[in-house]
């Protein structure tokens, strides 16, 4: 798959610090071509539309084998650098479900706190999310994250749940994001505030750049 850059205006390169994403769709049907992936598009769609950083995106579309997904893991981080790493995929309980396994076999540190509210996030709608086994990592300066595999539940997962009036009933995983990569010595991830209002302690806000 390809290493891209995303388009934005020049001066937007100068006032956000930018940051390469690794996106990794998991799946041995979209692999090998019998369906249509649609797990790098969700990625991509709800990153596109948060992020106010120019990115660099690396993508890939692999099976469900544990030796590649960790080979592809370590890939990301250790030669493209990318600071935040989001796979798709493979976190159930199926015989063939085993991207949590190989993401733990890379990690030098595991943050539970991401799984658990994945968790709480689905428990909302479907009483199966108790089957799900998305697990976060920390590998080097990078963050790694087991994501669902829908393109709906992507999104619910990133962003939390609203109400009808817009207001947030359970945050997303994503408001914790950026600040965890500060602490892991990561680039400064900026977000829209109308697409998910993340969390960071005052003394580390930075202010946003004039437009």
């Amino acid at each position: 798959m390809s290493t891209t850059a995303a388009t934005r205006p020049a001066a937007d390169a100068h006032a956000f610090d930018a940051v390469t994403i690794g996106i990794v769709s998991i799946s041995d049907r979209a692999s090998s071509g019998t369906y249509e992936d649609k797990g790098l598009p969700a990625l991509k769609d709800w990153l596109g539309r948060a992020l106010l950083n120019p990115v660099t995106w690396v993508e890939r579309l692999i099976p469900d084998d544990q030796a590649t997904i960790s080979a592809t893991l370590t890939e990301l981080v250790d030669t493209h650098r990318c600071s935040l790493v989001l796979t798709t995929g493979g976190t159930g309980p199926a015989l063939r479900d085993v991207t949590p396994e190989a993401t733990l076999a890379v990690a030098h540190k595991e943050m539970p706190g991401f799984g658990e509210q994945m968790r709480q996030i689905s428990l909302h709608f479907v009483p199966t999310a108790i089957l799900s086994r998305q697990v976060a990592v920390v590998r080097h300066q990078s963050l790694i994250i087991n994501l669902p595999g829908q393109p709906k539940s992507i999104a619910e997962t990133l962003e939390g749940l609203k109400d009808s009036q817009g207001q947030q009933v359970v945050p997303g995983i994503f408001a914790a994001v950026p600040y965890c990569v500060d602490l892991i010595g990561g680039p400064y991830i900026d977000v829209r505030d109308e697409v998910c209002k993340v969390f960071r302690p005052k003394t580390a806000i930075r202010p946003r750049p004039a437009t």
